[in-house]
């Protein structure tokens, strides 16, 4: 019986999330205060004051949803849980993959907090507002939609962004070909195709430019061996090489989060439990859709603490 802790991406965000964290422990409110020195800017403030559209905007999402993450897992550390030793593993959805690896000790917290400032501003810039889009591709398989992107290659770049499981994918790319894309799943069948009120084509070759960006500032960050493995959103599978990692981050910019393969990967390999640490639910709903052998559990409350802490321990 093992345990992974994975942990949410974008979409996740709630004006208020943290804040009861930080109002019972020490150590999630140290947490928020650091985040806030890296930045320069009282981001704490945002994430709990708002306004919404503020803490959506994908530059404060990104870090702030770290943030709590990584304010949860420094409260069970405190309280005697070792990630070394009572976690198998640790993944994320996206720009998850980073709060897992801060958990896992791959990068500082104050380098985190801004390299996903980065992340969140590169990928804002790589494309002109309103030549992207992405959609989400419900009642279509894996292949099917794959197929259909290749169709519409023709016009632009499309391909899928997320692969998320439960009947779930989305794609991205060029306004017009994801929109004709959209289009055409439900006419060969799709239960719903909707357009989603992003503001960039997120995981698709036209973000290049952020791709580059990424990888000029990880070159420059300090990196450490993940204390336990990491499952990589382009891989599905386990990585243990902090340099192999930074690659596959670079990579993850422009390619798929393969997100139903990697529940499907812990459910085949002995993980029972999935604790989601941080904002939201998604992802434990996601797991719960994917794999009914898997246990999915949101940590993002002090009695969630409690809970993990008297199942882990």
């Amino acid at each position: 019986m093992a345990i992974a802790f994975t942990f949410p991406g974008q979409g996740s965000q709630a004006v208020g999330m943290g804040r009861d964290l930080a109002e019972a422990f020490p150590e999630a409110s140290a947490v928020f205060a650091e985040v806030d020195e890296a930045l320069g800017e009282k981001l704490s403030d945002v994430m709990w004051n708002g306004p919404e559209d503020r803490l959506t905007l994908t530059a404060n999402a990104q870090p702030a949803l770290m943030a709590v993450s990584i304010a949860a897992v420094r409260v069970l550390e405190a309280r005697g849980l070792d990630l070394a030793k009572h976690v198998d593993f640790v993944a994320g959805h996206s720009l998850g993959e980073y709060s897992a690896l801060c958990a896992a000790g791959t990068f500082s917290l104050a380098d985190t907090a801004r390299l996903l400032r980065i992340r969140g501003n590169a990928m804002q810039a790589a494309v002109p507002v309103g030549k992207g889009a992405m959609a989400a591709i419900i009642g279509l398989d894996h292949d099917a939609v794959q197929a259909l992107c290749a169709e519409m290659s023709e016009i632009g770049p499309c391909q899928i962004a997320n692969d998320n499981g439960g009947g779930q994918i989305v794609i991205s790319g060029d306004k017009q070909a994801v929109e004709k894309a959209a289009k055409q799943a439900s006419e060969n069948g799709a239960k719903r195709a909707i357009i989603l009120p992003v503001s960039a084509p997120f995981h698709s070759a036209l973000m290049a430019p952020a791709a580059d960006a990424m990888r000029e500032a990880l070159a420059k960050v300090e990196r450490r061996d993940p204390v336990v493995p990491l499952m990589a959103n382009v891989r599905a599978a386990p990585v243990t090489s902090a340099d192999e990692i930074v690659d596959l981050l670079v990579e993850q910019v422009t390619g798929q989060v393969r997100w139903r393969e990697t529940v499907e990967w812990f459910g085949a390999n002995g993980v029972t439990t999935l604790y989601e640490v941080g904002s939201g639910k998604v992802l434990t709903g996601l797991a719960r859709r994917i794999d009914k052998s898997v246990t999915g559990l949101a940590v993002n409350s002090p009695a969630d603490i409690e809970a993990v802490l008297a199942a882990v321990l």
